[in-house]
């Protein structure tokens, strides 16, 4: 019984603290347990995010308040709901458009609520391939040009 108490005795906080007291201090695990150590993972995917999603998302915004300024009379749109139609009038306030959707069927709807143009040109692509070679490499070889050995 005396054995046991002895053991609990040096497990006790009072002697973890006593032994942790008279322990050497090492450098390396004081670096670790810095606060700015913890942090900076936090920061790390902070700017990971910014970078893979916030700062995209706020160009495609551009570009659509861009696209959205532009508007004129004779544009081809499609409204957030799915209606398409060609604007006939900018309204003077600037917030609203009449859109044609059929013949003599016009509709005044929020500039906001215009979510693309139809038919709009896609962003041009840089092709690697060099310019000037038109080679097809997915055509068939022509039958005199195939080394026939029968």
């Amino acid at each position: 019984m005396h054995k046991l108490i002895a053991v609990l005795a040096a497990f006790s906080p009072a002697a973890v603290l006593a032994q942790a007291a008279d322990a050497p201090v090492d450098a390396s695990a004081m670096a670790a347990g810095s606060p700015f150590a913890s942090l900076l993972p936090l920061v790390l995917i902070f700017f990971v995010f910014y970078f893979v999603l916030i700062k995209p998302q706020q160009r495609r915004m551009k570009e659509h308040q861009a696209t959205l300024a532009a508007l004129k009379k004779g544009d081809k749109v499609v409204t957030g709901g799915g209606i398409v139609g060609k604007i006939t009038k900018v309204a003077g306030d600037g917030e609203t458009v009449n859109v044609e959707i059929a013949t003599g069927v016009e509709v005044t709807v929020l500039k906001s609520t215009v979510s693309g143009l139809v038919g709009a040109p896609a962003p041009v692509v840089a092709d690697k391939k060099k310019a000037g070679n038109d080679k097809n490499d997915n055509a068939v070889p022509s039958r005199d040009s195939v080394a026939n050995d029968n």
